[in-house]
């Protein structure tokens, strides 16, 4: 059997270490320290926002924002159901509903055209959820917010380095989040961020995120907040992390191109880029032509050392939400017909070439 090819692995070869080490020699290793600011001014640069607020993860980055922005009882959010859970479980935990919107067949993002129709007076925010790197129909949602008066939350966990008509996700909202997991473009092991062109809406957030903790007396908390601050070693890891962050996009986006000149003749459909975006590629997916298809192939890769990953699963289906009959005919599908294939910025061609090769290997095998 060749070597064993993961979903998924951190690439750390550039200043991770000599900048920790400085945070490990100065004692500067909790949430004060230089490489925060750092940190933050530089990826506000880098997505073209006015401002960004670290965080300990993606998750309590989606949180913050919803709080920030005042959401919670009696609103709705509404939210594509083809999503990672913490899109839609941040919503509950800030008290608020979760409205399901589906998703549109080409691009896999939420429908905006579904969107309209799920708007209620009670309807707060739209959360649009750039998944798997490729970017929502900005316009549009846009010109709904705008229309009815609403939030517009841009979840862009997946999505660092995607664009949109040439500007970057994140700058097209009210507020935007990032995540930085292990398994993200870039990475601070556990972190997040929280981007936002608002100023008031900049100085809420990082008055939250610090427990409430009033500007200008010591220890006199004058709002309900959380503990949601970074470290300073963990943004010096985000910090080298950013420094190659061009050069970790183009390498996605390498493979991208890869696995799509192998795959061209292999009965699969992968998950394209529309012509008026950038795709980052966070995971490069293909949908088979049948649920059964996809879990066979995804046995036999791993039979042969590859790690797949399932495209997920809607959350509208999910036990906590399914009570509800609901029929999201798009986000059914694409959840039950994806694959994520391993899709990490150091992955060689010679190791695509190896996962297309079985990918092929399995369809042949099917229709000798």
């Amino acid at each position: 059997m060749s070597a064993f090819i993961p979903i998924y692995q951190p690439s750390l070869d550039g200043n991770e270490k000599k900048y920790v080490d400085e945070c490990i020699d100065s004692s500067w290793i909790s949430s004060k320290g230089k490489f925060i600011k750092l940190f933050e001014d530089e990826f506000a640069a880098f997505v073209g926002a006015r401002h960004a607020s670290s965080v300990s993860n993606g998750t309590v980055a989606l949180q913050l924002a919803l709080a920030t922005l005042g959401i919670g009882k009696n609103d709705e959010v509404i939210v594509p159901s083809f999503t990672y859970i913490a899109s839609v479980s941040t919503i509950c935990h800030a008290g608020a509903t979760p409205v399901f919107a589906d998703s549109l067949s080409d691009t896999w993002q939420i429908d905006p055209e579904d969107v309209q129709k799920k708007i209620t007076p009670r309807t707060r925010a739209i959360m649009a959820v750039h998944l798997y790197g490729h970017p929502c129909e900005m316009d549009p949602l846009v010109a709904i917010a705008k229309e009815h008066n609403l939030h517009l939350v841009e979840d862009c966990a997946e999505a660092f380095g995607s664009r949109y008509r040439g500007k970057h996700v994140g700058s097209f909202g009210s507020m935007a989040t990032f995540s930085f997991y292990g398994n993200k473009t870039i990475t601070t092991g556990e972190g997040g961020m929280v981007v936002t062109n608002n100023p008031a809406l900049y100085d809420r957030c990082h008055h939250l995120k610090m427990h409430g903790l009033a500007r200008n007396r010591e220890y006199w908390h004058d709002a309900l907040g959380f503990n949601f601050r970074m470290t300073n070693i963990c943004a010096a890891i985000g910090l080298a992390q950013l420094e190659r962050g061009e050069e970790k996009i183009a390498a996605k986006r390498d493979i991208a191109e890869w696995y799509t000149a192998d795959l061209k003749d292999v009965p699969v459909t992968p998950h394209r880029e529309s012509p008026h975006v950038v795709h980052s590629y966070w995971m490069y997916s293909i949908l088979t032509q049948s649920p059964t298809l996809r879990d066979s192939l995804r046995d036999f890769l791993r039979n042969a050392g590859i790690e797949t990953r399932p495209t997920f699963y809607p959350v509208h289906t999910m036990p906590m939400f399914s009570q509800e009959r609901r029929h999201l005919p798009v986000a059914e599908d694409l959840g039950l017909r994806g694959i994520n294939l391993p899709s990490w910025p150091g992955l060689t061609r010679d190791q695509v070439r190896s996962i297309t090769s079985a990918i092929a290997a399995f369809f042949h095998q099917q229709h000798p």
